[in-house]
């Protein structure tokens, strides 16, 4: 039995799918949200996380994390921060901007950010950040949501109780990654963690977030956990398409092929071209040195195209990379051009999905890259 999709409403906004790109640190940035939208079934984008602080000084590096155009519409702009008249008048600035949402980052486990009093560190403080979050509810007409995890660790899971707080205090969804702060990215998504924060505000949508790769994946976590939608951040850059095909099976029970390599070297070619429109050729090449080898996890063998993509310096170098790794992959390729069965990657699966044909899950490591706040 299919489940029915269709508009979820986040206080004033309504969006068309219940599907959520999550921000992450050095790669939801405009080229990528653009890239993402134009394949299609997005919902709503978030950006990178900003520091507050910073966006008010008008820091330049700030403003071009929210950097955005009218195609990117509608956009969350994720912020972090303690103090709660930065972040209340950050939020009024992203308002004047015409920011369709603001998210306050209670989730990222990394120590810099807990350090301040932002990320995780916020759920430890209840009272406190409630009152943060009411203060900035009121000073905006805008909706403000937050993004928070289950918990410090396994022995202080206050997901549930914290969620009850925000509500009181005017916020309009709550965003809930499936592991506590302590897990970081390791171990298995808590769906009944997940589920937990649903039952405690039984009237503000909770979107579900971790570890969805698959359309099944979003399936099963709307179903185990009752959530309004799921937000997908590592998976999306495995799959950008993963938004089309999980909108495309809930909708309608059926699951789209993976897309062949020609429509992953098309959307990887797109997504190059922005990088280099938005932040010029030196600085986007240099940028997407981390980001092709994720599409080229999809592509099959692809130790020649990582080897040469990291050196990537010029518009024509990428042309020449994708032309000799072309040439080179044909070895691995059957007579109708398609990756013969040994040489094809294994199929995802979610960490809290178990299925008996795939023996061992592809990793989905956490990206690196010149910005480490996750």
């Amino acid at each position: 039995m299919c489940m029915i999709v269709g508009m979820i409403r986040i206080g004033s906004l309504i969006l068309k799918s219940n599907l959520f790109l999550s921000p992450l640190a050095g790669y939801t940035n405009l080229p990528f949200r653009l890239t993402v939208r134009e394949v299609g079934g997005l919902g709503l984008a978030t950006t990178d996380l900003v520091n507050a602080r910073s966006l008010l000084e008008k820091n330049s590096k700030a403003l071009k994390l929210i950097e955005s155009s009218p195609a990117d519409r509608p956009l969350a702009v994720q912020l972090f921060g303690s103090v709660p008249e930065e972040m209340r008048d950050a939020a009024a600035y992203l308002e004047t901007l015409g920011v369709a949402s603001v998210d306050i980052n209670m989730g990222c486990p990394v120590r810099k950010v807990c350090r301040v009093g932002g990320g995780s560190a916020m759920m430890t403080e209840l009272s406190k950040t409630a009152a943060l979050v009411k203060g900035m509810a009121e000073a905006v007409k805008i909706p403000v949501t937050a993004k928070m995890r289950l918990g410090w660790d396994e022995e202080n899971i206050t997901a549930p109780e914290l969620a009850r707080a925000l509500q009181g205090a005017g916020a309009a969804a709550i965003f809930v990654h499936g592991r506590t702060r302590e897990q970081g990215f390791s171990g298995t998504i808590n769906l009944a963690g997940i589920g937990a924060v649903v039952e405690a505000i039984k009237d503000l949508p909770v979107i579900g977030n971790g570890d969805v790769t698959t359309p099944q994946a979003a399936r099963l976590m709307m179903e185990r956990t009752g959530c309004a939608g799921v937000s997908i951040g590592r998976g999306a850059f495995y799959n950008p398409w993963i938004f089309q095909h999980t909108l495309h099976y809930l909708s309608t029970g059926e699951l789209l092929p993976e897309p062949s390599f020609e429509e992953r070297v098309r959307v990887m070619r797109r997504h190059f071209n922005l990088m280099i429109e938005i932040f010029g050729e030196e600085h986007g090449c240099r940028m997407f040195r981390k980001v092709g080898p994720w599409y080229a996890k999809r592509f099959g063998p692809a130790n020649e195209f990582n080897k040469q993509i990291v050196q990537l310096a010029s518009r024509n170098q990428f042309d020449n990379v994708l032309a000799d790794y072309q040439r080179w992959r044909q070895q691995f390729l059957d007579g109708e051009g398609r990756l013969k069965p040994k040489f094809q990657p294994a199929p995802l699966v979610a960490s809290f999905m178990v299925e008996p044909s795939i023996t061992q899950r592809e990793h989905i490591p956490v990206p690196k890259g010149p910005v480490e706040v996750w």
